[in-house]
C-alpha cells in the first residue's frame, strides 16, 4: 500500500526538482568536499544574532521518523525555506524523505522577521521540528525588516510591490542567500503553491505592471526552486495532517492590512463564487502562458539593448525602430540596472520613459523610483543615479 495521495503528490513534486539538481553534478559524490563545492564566500553577520539549535528534538517526532542512511559528507546540499506553515512544512518533510533516498544532503532555513511577539521562540521551535525530520544543517536566522535594511542588503527575487510585505520579503531572501553561500547549497526550495501563483497574477493585474508581472513566479530562478507551483494549498495541508506535522498559521496571512491577505480571503473567494470553480487553476495557467511570451520578448529586448547601448546611453533612433513591447522592456531593464527597484517600477513609469522616445518635445528629466534620473540628450537616453 502506497502513501496517501497528498503525500505522494508532494514527494513526486520534490523528486522532480531534486532530480534536476542531481543532474547538474557528477554521477558519484565521492571525493573531498572541495572537489565538488567551491568554498562559500564570507558573508556579513546577520543584523540579528543567529539562533542556535535547541538542545533536544521532540521525542514524538523522533519516534515516528524512519532511520535512513546518512548521505556522504560531500553530497550536494539543498536547503528548504521554512516558515512553519503547512506549505513549507510539507516541503521540508518531502525533501527530507526524497533527498535521503537519492543520497543528497538536505537542510533548512527558518527566518525570524521580528514582526510579532514570540517570533524568536517560534523560529527556534520550528528549527527543532526540522532537525527532527532529519534535515541538517538547520539555521534559524533573525533579520531586521525595513526598507532601508532591504535596500542596503540588495534584496532578492521580489514579486513586486512596496511597503512592509516587500521589505520583509527582501530581508528574508537576503538571509536565505547568505545561508546558501555559507553552506555551499546548490538550491533553495520554496513552498509557493498554485494558490500563491494565482494571488501573484491578480496582484500584478491590479498594479498594471505588464505581462512580466502577470507571468507570476518562475519554477526556477537562479538558485531558487518552487516544486509546488502545480499543487494547491489544500494538498500541502492534507499532507501535513496525514504525516502528523504540526503547522503554524501566520496571523499576517489573514490580516486585511496586507494586500495579499485581502486577495486571498476576499478577492479570490468572490471570483470563485461568481465565476465558478477553477479560477485559481486558470490564473496559474495564465501565468505559464504569459511566462513563455515574456521570456521570448525579453530575449529579443536583450539583443536590442546590446545593439542600442553605448557609453552615452541608449540610441533613441534604434529604440524607435522596434515594437513597443520590446522597446519598453529595454527601458525597464535599463532603469533597473541603473538602480530602480524592480518591484517599485510600475507601468506608468515605463510609459513615461517610452514617451521620451515616441513623443519627445523637449521635456525635462524623469525621476524614477530608487532616485534614478532619466534624461534625453543628443539622441541618447541616459540613466543616472546621483
Amino acid at each position: 500500500m502506497g502513501p496517501h495521495p497528498a503525500v505522494a503528490a508532494i514527494r513526486l513534486a520534490v523528486r522532480r526538482v531534486l532530480n534536476d539538481v542531481a543532474a547538474q553534478v557528477p554521477e558519484t559524490f565521492a571525493g573531498t568536499p572541495t572537489d565538488r563545492h567551491p568554498a562559500p564566500r564570507p558573508v556579513p553577520a546577520p543584523a540579528h544574532p543567529v539562533f542556535h539549535p535547541v538542545g533536544d528534538v521532540d521525542p514524538e517526532h523522533a519516534k515516528r521518523r524512519t532511520p535512513r542512511p546518512r548521505p556522504a559528507p560531500d553530497a550536494p546540499l539543498v536547503l528548504v525555506a521554512v516558515s512553519g506553515g503547512a506549505d513549507s512544512m510539507a516541503l521540508a518533510a518531502a525533501t527530507a524523505f526524497e533527498a535521503a533516498r537519492m543520497g543528497l544532503r538536505a537542510g533548512a532555513v527558518t527566518v525570524d522577521h521580528g514582526l510579532q511577539q514570540g517570533s524568536t521562540a517560534r523560529a527556534v521551535e520550528v528549527a527543532g521540528r526540522l532537525r527532527a525530520l532529519g534535515l541538517d544543517p538547520v539555521d534559524a536566522l533573525g533579520v531586521r525588516v525595513g526598507r532601508g535594511w532591504a535596500a542596503a542588503h540588495g534584496g532578492g527575487p521580489r514579486q513586486g510591490g512596496g511597503g512592509p510585505e516587500a521589505a520583509a520579503r527582501d530581508a528574508r531572501y537576503a538571509a536565505l542567500d547568505s545561508a546558501a553561500e555559507r553552506h555551499g547549497a546548490r538550491a533553495i526550495l520554496l513552498g509557493h503553491t498554485r494558490d500563491d501563483q494565482a494571488e501573484t497574477v491578480l496582484l500584478g493585474l491590479a498594479r498594471g505592471s505588464g505581462p512580466r508581472s502577470l507571468s507570476g513566479m518562475a519554477a526556477a530562478t537562479g538558485r531558487y526552486r518552487r516544486p509546488f507551483l502545480d499543487l494547491d494549498r489544500s494538498t500541502t495541508r492534507q499532507a501535513c495532517a496525514v504525516l502528523d506535522l504540526p503547522v503554524w498559521d501566520d496571523p499576517h496571512n489573514t490580516d486585511p492590512a496586507y494586500t495579499r491577505a485581502r486577495v486571498r480571503h476576499e478577492v479570490l473567494p468572490v471570483l470563485e463564487k461568481h465565476l465558478g470553480g477553477g479560477v485559481v487553476e486558470a490564473l496559474a495557467r495564465t501565468a505559464r502562458l504569459f511566462r513563455d511570451d515574456a521570456d521570448a520578448l525579453d530575449a529579443w529586448a536583450a539583443q536590442v539593448e546590446a545593439d542600442a547601448l553605448d557609453e552615452n546611453g541608449l540610441d533613441v533612433r534604434k529604440l524607435a525602430e522596434v515594437p513597443p513591447a520590446v522597446r519598453r522592456r529595454v527601458l525597464r531593464r535599463a532603469a533597473i540596472r541603473a538602480g530602480s527597484p524592480a518591484g517599485d517600477l510600475f507601468a506608468r513609469h515605463v510609459e513615461a520613459m517610452d514617451q521620451l522616445v515616441t513623443a519627445w518635445h523637449g521635456q525635462g528629466p524623469l525621476h524614477l523610483p530608487g532616485a534614478v534620473e532619466l534624461r534625453r540628450r543628443s539622441g541618447r537616453l541616459a540613466f543616472r543615479r546621483p
